[in-house]
């Protein structure tokens, strides 16, 4: 059974930081087979129905990268752990859903290269990765303009003062997000302390410890799990029948 939220409160969490480049990982049979059985049935359902091999890593790496926070920082058992989501679609823990002061709260994101997870002991977090970009169709002065409220005079001095436009927008992203290598970049939100009873929505703020990230390899991700279901050998055959992405998307990645 699943530890009661009394007992889960009584365990201490550090801040956590974990990035993981499911772009750059090119899973060899053995190792896809044994992420399918680490997730629950319906989330293995939900990860073979892609279209695209890319995104169904990028799935698969954030249910990992749940799992793992879970088992490790709260001490449930893999295989015990039930994720379920709230009306508005975040994974969460089943034994926390009821509870009004959860111990721990995590948030995840993917981009570009990157899937990444933010946790915080006691207060709500945030977190959303990106990938540097020229904004859609639009010129960088107007997305600018759009962002205005984001920085301070001295700030935008700063970004504007760069010689062309792509090392502004560079400079945009490093003013408003910790850099994950040169093509990305994370923003971390941060509410008060709960026990100050604030509301996140209204009094969100920067992450201004920056506390840093810690790059995941495959093996980090499943370091501590147990599977969940049987070998699927059809897991596999469907994976390898699926483009890595779009044909628009991998000639612009390259």
């Amino acid at each position: 059974m699943l530890r009661p939220v009394a007992s889960l409160e009584r365990l201490a969490m550090e801040s956590v930081r974990w990035a993981f480049s499911y772009a750059s990982w090119v899973p060899c049979r053995e190792d896809w087979l044994l992420a399918m059985r680490l997730v629950q049935p319906e989330e293995k359902k939900r990860i073979g129905q892609f279209v695209f091999a890319r995104d169904a890593k990028a799935a698969m790496a954030g249910r990992l990268l749940i799992r793992k926070l879970i088992a490790e920082k709260l001490s449930i058992p893999w295989n015990e752990i039930r994720l379920e989501r709230t009306p508005k679609g975040k994974p969460v823990p089943a034994n926390n859903i009821s509870s009004n002061c959860s111990p721990f709260n995590f948030n995840i994101s993917h981009q570009g290269n990157y899937a990444i997870l933010a946790a915080e002991p006691g207060r709500q977090v945030g977190i959303d990765v990106m990938k540097t970009s020229l904004p859609g169709s639009g010129s960088i002065p107007d997305f600018f303009r759009i962002m205005n409220r984001q920085f301070t005079e001295e700030e935008w001095r700063t970004i504007t003062s760069m010689h062309n436009e792509w090392l502004q927008l560079d400079m945009f992203h490093r003013h408003w997000e910790t850099r994950l290598d040169n093509c990305h970049h994370v923003a971390v939100a941060l509410g008060k302390p709960e026990e100050s009873k604030e509301k996140y929505a209204k009094v969100p703020c920067r992450d201004v410890t920056q506390t840093a990230f810690t790059m995941l390899a495959f093996d980090d991700l499943v370091a501590s799990a147990v599977p969940l279901t049987p070998e699927d050998p059809a897991c596999w055959d469907n994976f390898c029948s699926r483009q890595d992405s779009p044909a628009r998307q991998s000639s612009n990645s390259r």
